[in-house]
């Protein structure tokens, strides 16, 4: 067997290193000797964001703060797990983020508070870099949907073996009051991460949280409501006439669930969930709990449902109606009218294409 010289032994080794823990170079501006080294910015960068989130619970904090920021007055977080991959969805009514910086925001230092650093009970926010810490932590992140003036629609995935999160994800905490501040006692998790924020809101964000069913119910109920405004994507949720169309627009949100699911949300099977904070509110004046209540009947604000029969008709009678204003300009529809009920106002929709 052929001896290898030195320098091929040398090379060999910084090769394995290299492969095992990276090419330092990648990482180091300076070596200072003796072993101490000056960081690039950007690796320092990514050791700090591996620090900002050390439970899942950080992480909602951090996207709270941005929606609260982004002049939301409604975020409804999606909660689920399936065995040790914690997903989260995060809805809102605010600002909305341009499609081009859909991937940019998750860069570090990329903010849209330029002039409007603030500080809160959870330390200084607007460096941009809550949503690269969120990045740098989770197995996905990604904007689902989001327009200027539209909200936005946010996932991410953590594996919980290696970001932890509170065990107990189930239990409100308990409110009390002392010295004219309102206290919460109980673990530490998403439930009482989102009526924290809430209260230090006070009153400007309503927080929602709980399974994608009860958030897609809790999205139609405030469209149906006119709390969110019309071409947010809260409201277009609260559009939907029947089980496939509203399970298709919340699968394009990120709340993937079966048109059976949807059914039961339109017949008002399953229930809108409870605004945290007032629900918090109403736990401490012993007036209530985090409960969700019945739909009162007598009261029923939403918009109008018409049944998927008369409304295959409805569809139907548009298509031939347009069929006449086709025929005179060339045109034809490429699929069917698209129709939308809201309270009090029905918009159709025709999407067509010129013919040869």
């Amino acid at each position: 067997m052929a001896k290898q010289s030195p320098a091929a032994s040398t090379e060999s080794l910084t090769a394995l290193i290299k492969e095992t823990v990276g090419d330092s170079s990648l990482r180091v501006e300076e070596s200072l000797g003796s072993g101490y080294v000056r960081l690039l910015v950007a690796e320092a960068e990514r050791r700090q964001a591996k620090h900002d989130i050390r439970h899942v619970e950080d992480a909602v904090v951090e996207m709270l703060r941005n929606a609260r920021d982004a002049g939301a007055s409604h975020v409804l977080v999606a909660m689920a797990r399936e065995q040790d991959v914690r997903t989260l969805v995060l809805l809102d009514d605010g600002e909305g983020i341009p499609e081009d910086l859909h991937e940019r925001i998750f860069d570090a230092r990329v903010t849209s508070k330029l002039e409007s650093m603030s500080q809160d009970r959870w330390g200084v926010h607007g460096r941009g870099m809550a949503l690269y810490s969120i990045r740098q932590n989770a197995l996905e992140s990604r904007v689902v949907a989001s327009g200027m003036g539209r909200g936005s629609a946010l996932l991410v995935r953590f594996d919980v073996s290696t970001l932890p999160e509170r065990a107990d994800q189930s239990s409100w905490p308990s409110p009390e009051s002392g010295e004219g501040q309102l206290r919460l006692r109980g673990p530490h998790n998403v439930i009482r991460t989102c009526c924290e924020v809430s209260i230090e809101s006070k009153g400007k964000l309503s927080v929602y949280v709980g399974s994608p069913s009860e958030v897609v119910a809790t999205a139609c109920e405030l469209a149906s409501r006119g709390d969110v405004a019309e071409d947010t994507l809260i409201a277009e949720l609260g559009e939907s006439w029947d089980a496939a169309s509203l399970a298709e627009r919340a699968a394009a949100l990120g709340l993937d669930m079966s048109e059976r699911t949807a059914h039961r949300i339109l017949a008002s099977q399953i229930a809108p969930l409870p605004e945290t904070g007032h629900s918090i509110r109403k736990m401490l004046k012993g007036s209530g709990s985090h409960e969700r209540r019945d739909i009162d009947l007598l009261d029923d604000r939403r918009s109008l449902r018409i049944a998927a029969p008369d409304m295959k008709r409805f569809s139907r009678a548009l298509e031939r109606d347009f069929k006449s204003i086709g025929d005179a300009y060339y045109v034809r529809l490429i699929k069917e009218p698209d129709i939308r009920v809201s309270r009090g106002k029905m918009t159709v929709s025709f999407e067509f294409e010129h013919e040869d």
